[in-house]
């Protein structure tokens, strides 16, 4: 099973866990994130963030790499839960980065500041 595999398998099953979908907050965690609405989930995001930074920084000074992984691992569940919630995939980031792979990460930020300052030209 692929890295992309896995994605889209967590992707499905948090897709069924939608309200809509039948997902029952009282029985999955997902489906409560999703049921509190985005508030909720973004907040996930950002506490798993910071918790991922910590664990890279603990790395730093003898921390257990494994720490990192498993933040790594909470921080794109839930982003992949805000991936969901909006009607997107991990196949819509993994197009992006296709998208940009050959082009210089200097390049590419130049030419999001440039298209910046049309739109706000505009």
């Amino acid at each position: 099973m692929t890295s992309n595999d896995s994605l889209q398998r967590l992707a499905g099953i948090i897709e069924s866990r939608k309200p809509g979908q039948g997902g029952d907050p009282e029985t999955s965690y997902v489906a409560r994130l999703l049921h509190r609405g985005p508030d909720a989930f973004l907040k996930k995001i950002g506490e798993e963030a910071t918790e991922t930074v910590m664990a890279a920084k603990d790395l730093d000074h003898g921390g257990d790499p494994a720490k990192l992984v498993g933040e790594v691992a909470d921080l794109w569940f839930h982003t992949l839960i805000a991936l969901a919630h909006y009607g997107l995939s991990p196949a819509d980031v993994i197009a992006e980065l296709d998208r940009r792979a050959g082009t210089s990460g200097i390049e590419e930020k130049a030419l999001r500041k440039a298209q910046a300052r049309e739109a706000g030209d505009n």
